[in-house]
């Protein structure tokens, strides 16, 4: 019966650390800050280099 009041406080704190963390941690949405990519005019699918690798 120890043991399992043990695990039952452990799942507890566990529970609450993490629900206090994610409030913390920024889990609500930010916006971009669009001031901070580059532009360069293309896509990133444009950028990508097409080649055959053999190994």
């Amino acid at each position: 019966m120890f043991i399992v009041i043990i695990i039952a406080a452990l799942a507890l704190w566990g529970l609450i650390a993490t629900i206090v963390d994610l409030r913390r941690d920024g889990y609500r949405r930010t916006p971009t800050d669009w001031s901070r990519i580059p532009d360069t005019g293309l896509d990133p699918l444009h950028r990508a280099e097409v080649g055959t690798t053999y190994r």
